[in-house]
């Protein structure tokens, strides 16, 4: 596969001198090599031609090199697909799991300058395409786990942790299972609700308790701080969007304690819950 194959099928289109791909927040490429700066001005809009052309370039420059087998098969392409109930990510986000997957996939190591030239794309609904030049800036080949694909899938289950992202869908009775899901079965849930229960419960609500509304909030501030110029601002945001995250989690939890509260407080009937299926896992393909 060739950077303009990976790119081409990260935005699901043809590559074109016409079309900018920016990556200013909002934008296309959610995130990149660390010495992105020393090609492009900070102003400058790149075309998805240019970008494919930057991705191949150390194969050019370096044409020669080859991996420990001897593969010269350079460009590395990771698709990670969320959940189709999973909760609409922000671009912070979306940055954070694009520098996550390179730093696992051995081709951004932190704080190395020779590091790999890669790009993270988020394109299309849901998914998140990840494309690098195995070959370093220094000629060599970059060192990548043994066990590629299984330390992708792992690091995959740790961000659907840390971002709190779940698939559960507690008013579709619809279940269709998505490849790399497993099914389980969610605790018994009594079906009436006790006092104390039913407290958590307001407190808890998606969309109108009060933490609600605070986390909504949050995210707003987020969202108008990350439109403001300044490298500051821009931290705030994302500090602002993982608090609106650890919210989102305070609420969740509140509704499970709300759950076991409920068998004492209530002698009501106890009706097993539908089954919910696990966190969105996110399926590495590598090319």
């Amino acid at each position: 596969m060739t950077a303009e194959d990976a790119l081409a099928e990260a935005l699901g289109r043809e590559i074109s001198l016409n079309e900018g791909l920016t990556t200013e927040p909002g934008g296309t490429v959610v995130a990149h090599s660390n010495r992105l700066d020393h090609y492009t001005d900070e102003d400058e809009t790149w075309s998805s031609a240019t970008w494919a052309d930057h991705l191949a370039d150390p194969s050019l420059e370096h044409p020669l090199a080859s991996g420990p087998d001897g593969d010269r098969r350079a460009i590395l392409h990771v698709t990670a697909h969320m959940h189709p109930l999973d909760r609409e990510l922000h671009h912070a986000e979306w940055s954070e799991i694009g520098y996550r997957i390179a730093r696992v996939a051995g081709i951004a190591p932190p704080g190395d300058d020779q590091a790999c030239q890669w790009i993270a794309v988020q394109a299309q609904p849901g998914r998140l395409d990840v494309i690098a030049n195995l070959i370093r800036l220094d000629g060599t080949w970059s060192a990548q786990p043994r066990r590629l694909l299984q330390t992708l899938v792992a690091e995959a289950r740790s961000i659907e942790a840390d971002l709190l992202l779940h698939s559960s869908h507690r008013q579709d009775s619809r279940r269709d299972r998505a490849p790399g899901l497993e099914h389980v079965a969610s605790p018994r849930v009594p079906t009436a609700t006790g006092p104390l229960a039913g407290i958590l419960r307001q407190l808890a609500a998606e969309q109108s308790g009060p933490i609600s509304t605070v986390r909504q909030l949050v995210e707003e501030v987020g969202r108008q701080a990350a439109t403001l110029p300044g490298d500051q601002t821009k931290a705030a945001a994302t500090d602002l969007f993982w608090t609106a995250r650890r919210l989102y989690g305070l609420q969740e939890q509140l509704g499970e304690i709300a759950s076991r509260l409920q068998p004492s407080e209530s002698s009501a009937a106890i009706a097993p819950a539908r089954p919910v299926q696990a966190p969105a896992a996110s399926r590495a393909a590598v090319r």
